[in-house]
């Protein structure tokens, strides 16, 4: 599957940052890779923050991203931080 911009919302922002949420059913290493956001990429900042909520095999997986290059058309986030929990009670 390719990006879909009716997966993004802006969530806040200030300061010139904006924190974005996304959700896909693409793999995680999909949504990660440079120049996913393309489609979108005049609605992104250097140092915006995207929380993905993405898939693998039916599971999520949330990951925290951040956009570390920016232009009117083209965008390359980083690999993310894979936000991890236990559900042990």
């Amino acid at each position: 599957m390719a990006y879909s911009a009716s997966g993004l919302t802006r969530l806040a922002g200030g300061s010139g940052v904006s924190l974005w949420h996304y959700t896909t059913t693409d793999a995680a290493a999909t949504v990660d890779a440079a120049n996913y956001f393309n489609d979108s990429a005049g609605m992104f900042s250097v140092n915006d923050i995207i929380l993905a909520v993405t898939a693998s095999g039916g599971t999520p997986v949330i990951k925290i991203l951040y956009v570390n290059a920016a232009s009117a058309t083209a965008v390359d986030v980083t690999d993310g931080t894979t936000v991890s929990a236990t559900d042990s009670r």
